[in-house]
């Protein structure tokens, strides 16, 4: 690949506004499509299975030093894994705490991603009184979820995520949930039972596929699966006056088209604006590249001897993920959604043969979709131009808040 020309000043100290961070490197759950465990990269292994003091100690030395550099004046801990219930209410409480009185000269927001297998009273309780928002991954009704969401006994895992979602709802905790699009099943089943979950919240993500592992789906699926899937739900949220409820994918794309920008990682091509930070201490890029390949994410770096600051001098390519706008194929150049779509999650753009250079796999299926939600929202491309002309006039581009960054 070759060498990137820094799109972003490397001298100047960039804020960060979201650490991810992996507090368990084991999770108790074992589904197929999962980027962290069961796709090319097996660093996992050679990680501690739990974070320790000494690293979650060093974690927020950096940050705080960090933070002033950049002159924030907040940031937010995401809590994943693995799974990060497997460390235990106490465990969670007490890095939680330790994260909010070591760094209360900022503001610290937390949250958690989880499978929701662990959820109970105990943990809604603490997760209220902590005021942490809560993702959980349901990939719809139990016939649908237990095909890939399994555990180490191939045993379906939906009886178990439904009770801990209950367990939220009966302690009032905000929560949201995170699908990953299950191609060739019945997209308004499945979304109606979400909806039926009283959830307010919705990502429907799509999987994470390269350019060298796309083809046994395009033959199964046909060219355009993920637009086959969202499509049908877009119209039935249009409609159906369902709006009250946030799909974020909708959300954005529609953010886009009105001359915004993008407040997730998948869409716009902007900077990630976050890190991950493994069990061990080890300072990662956007994690998903371990879709990609077997150690893509690695930086060099390790919060017990380096300052997030030197991530340029370390990694010119996750600074540029992290901190710059990463070059576009020529596909994308041409492309009249350029700069709405921006070139589709980076590791879908990925092939070993060269790169990032290309289109996202799910290109048809995402032109297919803005071209869609411009027709439902009488707005073409001139107008788009417009907007973002007038907008970048008026207001500069910000941070994405708390909750618009990944779950």
């Amino acid at each position: 690949m070759n060498a990137l020309t820094p799109s972003f000043d490397p001298q100047v100290i960039q804020p960060l506004t979201l650490i991810i961070t992996k507090l368990t490197a084991r999770c108790n759950l074992d589904c197929p499509y999962c980027y962290e465990f069961n796709l090319k990269d097996t660093t996992w292994k050679d990680s501690p299975k739990k974070m320790s003091d000494d690293v979650f100690d060093a974690l927020l030395l950096r940050v705080g030093n960090h933070a002033r550099l950049a002159r924030q004046q907040r940031v937010h801990f995401s809590f994943h894994g693995g799974e990060p219930t497997m460390v235990g209410v106490k465990r969670f409480e007490e890095l939680a705490d330790k994260a909010r009185r070591s760094l209360d000269d900022l503001d610290v927001h937390i949250s958690i991603q989880t499978n929701g297998a662990l959820l109970n009273r105990d943990w809604a309780r603490m997760l209220r009184r902590l005021n942490v928002n809560v993702g959980v991954s349901l990939d719809g009704p139990k016939h649908v979820h237990d095909r890939m969401r399994i555990d180490h006994r191939g045993r379906g895992s939906y009886d178990r995520v439904r009770r801990g979602i209950e367990a939220l709802q009966d302690a009032d905790v905000r929560f949201g949930i995170l699908t990953v699009l299950t191609l060739g099943a019945d997209p308004l089943e499945i979304h109606h039972h979400l909806l039926e979950l009283g959830c307010k919240s919705l990502s429907y993500l799509l999987p994470d596929l390269t350019h060298d592992t796309i083809g046994t789906v395009r033959e199964q699926f046909g060219p355009t699966p993920c637009a086959d899937f969202l499509i049908p739900i877009f119209d039935d949220w249009w409609f159906n006056s369902t709006l009250d409820v946030r799909i974020r994918n909708f959300w954005d794309i529609a953010r886009a088209i009105m001359g915004g920008h993008s407040h997730v990682d998948a869409l716009g091509n902007r900077p990630l604006r976050y890190v991950v930070v493994s069990c061990g201490g080890d300072i990662e890029g956007l994690d998903v590249l371990k879709a990609c390949e077997d150690g893509m994410v690695k930086t060099g770096m390790n919060v017990l001897s380096d300052e997030f600051s030197a991530l340029p001098q370390k990694s010119p390519l996750h600074s540029e993920m992290v901190f710059g706008r990463m070059p576009l194929s020529k596909q994308c150049q041409s492309c009249a959604e350029r700069d709405t779509c921006g070139g589709g999650y980076h590791p879908h753009r990925y092939a070993r043969a060269n790169g990032f250079e290309n289109p996202s796999v799910w290109c048809a299926d995402l032109m297919r979709l803005f071209t869609h939600i411009r027709v439902r929202m009488e707005i073409d491309h001139s107008e788009t131009n417009r907007r973002r002309s007038e907008l970048m006039t008026t207001a500069p581009i910000a941070a994405p808040m708390e909750d618009e960054v990944p779950a």
